[in-house]
């Protein structure tokens, strides 16, 4: 099979992960699906069909990071492009509905370790797997890093007390969310002149596992602009932080 492009997309087993694995794998992409738990990683991949291949990767650890970096390696010798996709919403799965989250989320009450595990995963963890693909993607003519955030990260909107919004701001989502803005904005400015393309994109209020499947948006609409955006081709732009469609949103 001819591999005009190769692509790693974390947390590729549901949710906004999987739709656009999909997405990407109709459109002639070749997909390693990265699970954390490989049986899940495999089913998902059987059901995307042969254009992908599963592979175990947690982003909380860094020796799955670099056996995956590996297998990538092995497989394929190169990668075109790293969405950075994986994230938590809470350190473990419960029953705690959006309009409770801040009951149990607020600056004055999270508990400090479910914070820690939600930044592991949300904030570092696209770090530790950008710093282990690194390599492969500069062995592609044509790299590219599409980082999912949110706008629930957005400094700047949520200091706007008319955002209706702005209650569900946490350190835990939230705040992971608007760090790795910081790691997405500080990938941009490394990159800025070496022509790997850089970019962030907020997926819609996609209902999924991440929100007890609360969100307003189907799949296919809430991961729109994260499909669009790893689509891009060498002229397409670089350093941008959007939503659908292509609006921008502040940082």
């Amino acid at each position: 099979m001819a591999h005009k492009r190769i692509a790693l997309i974390t947390g590729a087993n549901q949710g906004v992960g999987f739709q656009v694995a999909k997405e990407l794998a109709a459109d002639g992409v070749t997909v390693v699906v990265g699970a954390r738990d490989f049986g899940k990683g495999k089913a998902a991949a059987e059901e995307i069909g042969e254009r992908s291949m599963p592979v175990q990767l947690d982003v909380t650890s860094q020796p799955s990071i670099d056996n995956a970096a590996e297998r990538i390696r092995s497989e394929f010798g190169r990668l075109d492009l790293l969405v950075n996709n994986a994230a938590i919403s809470r350190a473990t799965r419960n029953e705690v509905a959006l309009e409770d989250y801040m009951a149990h989320y607020a600056a004055s009450n999270i508990p400090l370790g479910e914070m820690r595990t939600i930044w592991e995963t949300n904030a570092f963890g696209p770090l530790a797997v950008y710093q282990a693909m690194l390599p492969l993607l500069l062995l592609s003519s044509d790299a590219r890093i599409v980082n999912v955030g949110s706008g629930a990260g957005s400094l700047t909107l949520n200091a706007d007390p008319s955002l209706p919004e702005r209650k569900m701001f946490s350190p835990g989502y939230a705040g992971s969310k608007a760090a790795l803005s910081i790691m997405a904005l500080s990938m941009m400015v490394e990159h800025g002149e070496d022509g790997i393309k850089v970019n962030l994109v907020s997926p819609e209020f996609t209902s999924t596992a991440l929100n007890n499947y609360q969100g307003s948006a189907t799949l296919e609409e809430g991961s729109r602009e994260v499909v669009r955006v790893a689509k891009f081709g060498p002229n397409d732009p670089s350093g941008t932080y959007t939503r659908w469609e292509n609006q921008s949103i502040p940082w």
